[in-house]
């Protein structure tokens, strides 16, 4: 009976020690300072990017997360703090955060930008008290291969969204079930 429970026991191990990555977490809010200089810093990053410039060119805006941390072993979570920007003004802040479950294990850090090319998907960002990605304008997420051919004329969704920095072990950021947050950082 005792080496039954010991087994059950050592089985829960793996998601007892995941489970500080399931909902990712920070001590205290990035303050607006933070958030910009983040912001601007990937910005230059990307515009260096040659593969992102059609998206740049066409975007009327350009949701900009620096770092969205994930992780997790069956169940996980992702969280991000980053800024909306109109050409050069900040028009607004917004976290990503979400919940998956399925076939993942790891952690990961990238940053994700997300180029809203009409000014529909646009206002369905604004009006929304969180929006959920899944609802509402689609988003299509570019690897790389794709975004090296794409150019303003293959350009046809609302929405693009384009990973960068990527560090750590899971494959990449997952988008279904991520809401994304209006925040009022200090």
């Amino acid at each position: 009976m005792q080496r039954r429970q010991l087994a059950r026991a050592a089985t829960l191990l793996p998601f007892l020690a995941a489970a500080p990555l399931v909902v990712p977490r920070r001590a205290e809010a990035a303050t607006r300072s933070e958030i910009n200089a983040d912001v601007s810093a990937s910005l230059v990053r990307l515009h260096r990017m040659e593969n992102a410039a059609p998206l740049f060119r066409s975007a009327k805006a350009v949701l900009v997360f620096p770092r969205i941390v994930s992780g997790g072993f069956i169940v996980g979570g992702q969280f991000g703090e980053g800024a909306l920007m109109r050409g050069e003004t900040n028009a607004g802040y917004f976290n990503i955060a979400g919940l998956s479950f399925g076939l993942l294990a790891g952690a990961q850090a990238a940053g994700l930008a997300m180029f809203f090319m009409t000014d529909e998907a646009l206002r369905a960002l604004m009006n929304a008290e969180g929006w959920e990605i899944g609802t509402g304008p689609s988003v299509v997420v570019l690897d790389r291969g794709v975004q090296a051919n794409a150019t303003s004329t293959t350009l046809t969704e609302p929405v693009y969204a384009i990973t960068f920095n990527q560090q750590g072990l899971m494959a990449a950021i997952a988008l279904n079930g991520t809401k994304i947050t209006r925040i009022n950082p200090t």
